[in-house]
């Protein structure tokens, strides 16, 4: 009898804690073909990265194999020596990592970081390897791949990023890929375009895919057959057509009835279901669903923020006709306003500037030109001084849920940090309000007291909400804020998003690939495309009738949950 290309048989994994050892992976099984395509779905910290990381033989130090088997073409891979584990993870087994900037190296340009893989894996002489590596940075969508292999990661956008690291994980043409949310960075275009590599992929080499994602839509659409994790176990396993058409277990039913729809009305709230209970359910947020309607009232004002005629140029290392260096214009005179208490939403693809006309809007980067006005105050002609003390009222949610966290600090210290930058909150005033705030995002007390790395991605997401809103800030600029949490998680936070905007009248400029939070999040959308506005309308006008064929590419390129 032929043996299955994967099998995972009782796989249980643990971690030492201080009141005993925590199972995060209980009892998983399940198979895989050649060529087949499963997707592992749930919240953060169900199990999903753990069970990956188990297959690749990559858990981190404290954690423990218990019990369990898994078998590639036969080969059990847990008594099998590292040496020979190292030579099937990379060839035979490959994975794109959730978290890019923590993945890539940062001392080492891009290209010699595929390259290294190509010379070690596949016994590729250096001309050959670097003929590979553009054509790997050019299948997954890098401009100008010759000149930006020579690149570090630093100098990509978050996106970007992501794609190098696809492209490292394409490179060996692996029999099995392990994708851990492969796009949570990508917009929905260049999505669109990297799962129709995987697709090539799988059907040229035929090459098995498990991907790990809280997307049903990218689930629907993308995979054969689902299983859905909760607390460490399965709760539901079956094809993709089946599971989302007749969901058996409540917590999937749940799953997928809090995806922000573009269809769904944008004035509808998202609140708390009960928990569903399981072994592991301290850990795992309950699921959110829509709930009644609320209208918001916000009182007319002068705008929070005007910006007018905002250009961005950045110097780049390629040399002009003069001998000069040449400039690149991030941003091209770009102008909007927002009132106050309402949120405008910027999309586009990654590199059209959308993070660079959020970070000259804090002065973070020095802009080229343009005027920025916080409240009526021009905040382009203040001193280093008033500018410090301004930005008390500007926080920023990040994309990367890791490297915007320090990992010496505790969770609640990192709440902690702009409390303390403000100068007029007490102590016991800020041990109140860390409370309220782990609360709020869905983190427990006992949380308090651990590190980053003692997170999921999520859970890390959560806590940079958590610390964003901690001096109570007038502006909020959300690059990302939910790109890396999965549904139920993401709808109870931009639910808290939205009480705590109609609460204090909160402004929020929201940078976005998925367009369904920019339309349940966004009072107006505006389209970016290489540094300009394509479009600029209120967000009922462009979700109904997009002027732009660009605005429409992005529409029909999200993906939709079906269970065809």
């Amino acid at each position: 009898m032929k043996n299955k290309l994967l099998e995972v048989e009782g796989l249980t994994v643990e971690f030492p804690t201080k009141s005993g050892p925590k199972t995060v992976v209980k009892n998983m099984s399940f198979q895989l073909d050649a060529g087949d395509r499963l997707g592992i779905v749930g919240e953060s910290g169900s199990g999903k990265s753990m069970t990956a990381l188990a297959l690749m033989g990559l858990l981190p130090n404290l954690g423990k194999i218990c019990s369990g088997s898994i078998k590639y073409n036969g080969i059990e891979l847990l008594t099998l020596p590292e040496h020979e584990l190292r030579l099937i993870r990379g060839n035979e087994i490959s994975m794109i990592f959730q978290e890019p900037m923590t993945s890539l190296n940062p001392v080492f340009n891009i290209g010699n970081q595929i390259i290294e893989a190509l010379r070690i894996h596949r016994a590729l002489d250096e001309k050959q390897a670097i003929n590979k590596t553009v054509e790997l940075l050019e299948a997954v969508q890098i401009p100008n791949a010759a000149n930006r292999m020579n690149d570090y990661p630093h100098q990509l956008s978050g996106g970007q990023r992501q794609r190098v690291m696809i492209a490292m994980a394409l490179a060996c043409e692996p029999a099995i890929l392990i994708a851990d949310e492969p796009t949570t960075a990508l917009d929905v275009t260049v999505q669109a375009e990297i799962f129709a590599l995987l697709n090539e992929l799988g059907e040229r080499f035929n090459t098995a895919l498990i991907l790990i994602t809280h997307d049903m839509g990218v689930v629907s659409q993308m995979v054969r057959k689902m299983l859905v994790m909760y607390g460490g176990e399965k709760v539901e396993e079956g094809g993709v057509a089946d599971v989302i058409s007749n969901p058996s277990h409540p917590y999937t039913r749940g799953l997928i009835a809090c995806v922000p729809h573009i269809s769904a009305d944008p004035n509808k709230r998202l609140s708390r279901l009960p928990e569903i209970k399981g072994e592991n359910h301290e850990f795992t947020p309950g699921v959110v669903v829509n709930s009644k309607k609320e209208e918001k009232s916000v009182e007319k004002t002068i705008p929070a923020l005007v910006v007018k005629n905002l250009s961005v140029s950045y110097q780049t290392r390629q040399k002009d006709e003069d001998g000069g260096y040449k400039i690149f214009n991030a941003v091209k005179d770009v102008s909007f306003n927002i009132e106050r208490g309402k949120s405008l939403g910027i999309v586009g693809e990654s590199g059209a500037g959308k993070t660079s006309v959020a970070l000259a809007i804090a002065r973070l980067i020095q802009r080229s030109s343009g005027e920025i006005k916080l409240a009526g105050q021009d905040f382009g002609r203040l001193d280093e001084k008033e500018v410090r003390h301004a930005r008390r009222g500007i926080q920023f949610i990040f994309q990367d849920p890791y490297s915007s966290l320090n990992p010496r600090l505790r969770a609640s210290d990192i709440v902690r940090e702009p409390m303390q930058y403000a100068g007029n909150i007490t102590r016991p005033e800020q041990e109140e309000m860390i409370d309220e705030l782990f609360n709020a995002v869905g983190l427990l007390p006992e949380q308090k007291g651990l590190f980053p790395h003692q997170f999921s991605g999520g859970q890390r997401q959560r806590i940079g909400i958590a610390r964003a809103l901690a001096t109570r800030p007038s502006l909020i600029i959300c690059d990302e804020p939910v790109s890396a949490l999965d549904v139920a998680v993401q709808a109870q936070t931009l639910n808290l998003l939205k009480s705590l905007q109609e609460k204090f009248k909160l402004t929020y400029l929201f940078i976005s690939h998925d367009l369904g939070v920019i339309y349940h999040m966004c009072d107006e959308v505006m389209v970016m495309y290489m540094g300009e506005v394509m479009e600029h309308q209120n967000s009922n006008s462009f979700f109904s009738c997009p002027s732009h064929p660009y605005s429409r590419a992005l529409l029909d390129a999200v993906p939709q949950i079906n269970a065809q």
